[in-house]
């Protein structure tokens, strides 16, 4: 028993470059599906994004105060240093 040679055929898929379109669907109507994913989970979006902005408030309203309290002592300690050269 010989080899017997076995003929294949190949199949080639090729795209025109004149009919080529990248992701077409992706950019039609985006306004809209913007507003249909906002519309969907703005409960989730607004349970995450709450938290951040609350410390994010938090910690630059901290730092404020901290800022005005350094200066406030810092005014303290001159104007006690001005008052003492008074004397």
């Amino acid at each position: 028993m010989g080899k017997q040679p076995v003929r294949m055929k190949a199949v080639v898929y090729a795209l025109s470059p004149f009919q080529q379109k990248v992701m077409p669907g992706l950019w039609k109507d985006l306004p809209g599906k913007i507003h249909h994913k906002v519309s969907e989970n703005w409960i989730s979006a607004t349970l995450l994004l709450s938290p951040l902005v609350g410390v994010y408030t938090y910690v630059q309203n901290y730092q404020e105060k901290e800022k005005l309290s350094h200066s406030f002592q810092n005014l303290q300690v001159s104007s006690v240093l001005n008052h003492s050269d008074d004397l």
